[in-house]
C-alpha cells in the first residue's frame, strides 16, 4: 500500500478523462499517484473538412494516439476512464459508474442539452467498444450544483409544466466550480466545510456559484448554459420577452433566435469581438464598442458578486479562474471597485502581477480574500473517477 494515496503497490493507477464535445475530443492521460500528465491531445474538426470524419472516428484516432506513446487503452496501468456529461439532469447527481442503464439515462436526457449531451455518449459507447471490461464513470457538468435549494431551483412558472418537461436551474461547469471552490479554501488554510465562496468562472462560457461550506447553494446559469453573465457568444440573462419580441415584430423564428442569443450575443454581439485581450486593446484606443462591451459585462458580474454576498451572508473568498479570471486583471479590478462595504480591498500591484498559480490579489487589509486560482476540470473529473472505480 501507498500511504501517501491508499493506492496498493502495482495496482492501476492511471486514468484516462475523455471530453467529447460538439465539434471536438480532448483527452489527458493522468497517474493518480502524483497526478501527472502523462499525454493530453485534442481532435478538432471533427465531421469538417481535414478532421476526423465523426465522434468515433476521433476517438480511435485518440486511441491510436495513445497507443503510439506507449500508453494506449490496453494498458494494465489504466484502472478507468472518466467522462465528462453535460447535463445530468435530477437524476444524476454524483458521478456515476457507467452501465448500460446508465447510458440509456443519459440519451434521455438529450432534450436538455441536444448540442453536447449526444456528442458525450458518443465517447462513452466509443470506449466502452474498445475497453468493455474496464470502469467508465461519467462525471456530469451539473452534479455540483445539485445541492442548490428549491427556492433557488425553481422557477416562477406553472409548476405542473416545469415538472413535466424538466424545467429548473441546473447550473453547469460543476467540476470547476467544485475544483475551485476546494482549493480557495486550502489556499486561505481552511477546511472547505468552514469557507464560503463565490466563485467566478469566467471563460469563453461565464458562470458564478455560491458555495457555503463546501456545498453549492447558488448559480447563475439555469435550465441550458444561456442564462446569466454575459459570455464570449452567449447573452447570459435577457428579459423573457425578448423572445416574444424578436419572434412577433421581427420574424425570427425559433432557430435563429436561438443562434442570437447563443452565438452572436455577449462580447461578440456588443462589440463584434469575444476576446477579452483584443477588447481591452480597442478600449486603449478609445473604442466606445469595446468600452461598452467590457461595462456590460462587469456590470453583470457586479450584480452577482452583490446578490451572492446577500445569499451567503458571509463571504470568506471571491475567485476568478478560467482564461478571463485568471488573466484579465482588469476585469478583476473593475468588477470589485468599490466594494470596500462588502468587505473587499483590492492590493493594485498584487492584482496586475501575472501568475499561473493559485495566489492573493487583495490587499493584506481586506476582510474578504479575492483571489485567482487556476481551474483543472480534468483534475477533478480524474478524482473523481479514481475514486469511484477503486473503492
Amino acid at each position: 500500500m501507498n500511504a501517501a494515496n491508499g493506492t496498493k503497490a502495482g495496482a492501476p493507477t492511471r486514468v484516462l478523462v475523455i471530453n467529447s464535445g460538439s465539434s471536438s475530443v480532448k483527452y489527458q492521460l493522468l497517474d493518480m499517484t502524483d497526478h501527472a500528465r502523462l499525454a493530453t491531445g485534442l481532435v478538432e474538426r471533427i465531421g469538417e473538412r481535414g478532421g476526423a470524419a465523426d465522434h468515433a472516428a476521433a476517438l480511435r484516432q485518440v486511441a491510436d494516439e495513445l497507443d503510439g506513446q506507449g500508453l494506449g487503452l490496453d494498458s494494465p496501468r489504466l484502472a478507468a476512464i472518466g467522462h465528462r456529461v453535460v447535463h445530468g439532469g435530477t437524476r444524476f447527481t454524483a458521478p456515476t459508474l457507467i452501465t448500460d442503464e446508465v447510458v440509456t439515462a443519459i440519451e434521455e436526457l438529450v432534450p436538455l442539452a441536444p448540442l453536447h449531451n449526444p456528442a458525450n455518449i458518443t465517447g462513452i459507447k466509443v470506449t466502452r467498444e474498445l475497453r468493455p471490461e474496464l470502469p467508465q464513470v461519467a462525471v456530469f457538468d451539473t452534479a455540483f450544483h445539485a445541492t442548490i435549494p428549491e427556492a433557488a431551483a425553481r422557477y416562477a412558472i406553472d409548476l405542473a409544466t416545469a415538472d413535466r418537461y424538466g424545467i429548473r436551474r441546473y447550473g453547469f461547469h460543476g467540476t470547476s466550480h467544485a475544483f475551485v471552490s476546494r482549493a480557495t479554501a486550502a489556499l486561505l488554510g481552511r477546511e472547505p466545510a468552514d469557507t464560503n465562496v463565490i466563485v467566478l468562472h469566467l471563460g469563453n462560457g461565464a458562470s458564478a456559484s455560491a458555495v457555503r461550506g463546501g456545498v453549492c447553494v447558488d448559480t447563475s446559469m439555469g435550465l441550458t448554459p444561456l442564462e446569466g453573465l454575459v459570455m464570449g457568444t452567449r447573452s447570459g440573462d435577457v428579459d423573457p420577452a425578448v423572445v416574444f419580441h424578436l419572434e412577433r415584430v421581427g420574424g425570427l423564428g425559433t432557430d435563429e433566435i436561438d443562434t442570437l442569443l447563443n452565438k452572436r450575443s455577449g462580447l461578440l454581439g456588443l462589440c463584434g469581438d469575444n476576446d477579452m485581450r483584443e477588447i481591452g486593446r480597442r478600449m486603449a484606443e478609445g473604442d466606445k464598442a469595446a468600452q461598452l462591451a467590457f461595462d456590460v459585462y462587469v456590470h453583470r458580474l457586479r450584480r452577482y458578486i452583490g446578490a451572492f454576498s446577500a445569499v451567503l451572508g458571509r463571504v470568506d473568498a471571491i475567485t476568478f479562474t478560467a482564461g478571463v479570471g485568471e488573466n484579465s486583471a482588469a476585469v478583476r479590478e473593475a468588477a470589485l471597485l468599490g466594494l470596500d462595504n462588502l468587505g473587499v480591498t483590492m492590493d493594485p500591484v498584487r492584482n496586475a502581477v501575472r501568475g499561473t498559480g493559485a495566489r492573493l490579489v487583495s490587499a493584506s487589509s481586506s476582510r474578504v480574500a479575492v483571489a485567482v486560482v487556476p481551474t483543472d476540470e480534468e483534475l477533478e473529473i480524474a478524482r473523481d473517477t479514481y475514486a469511484l472505480a477503486t473503492e
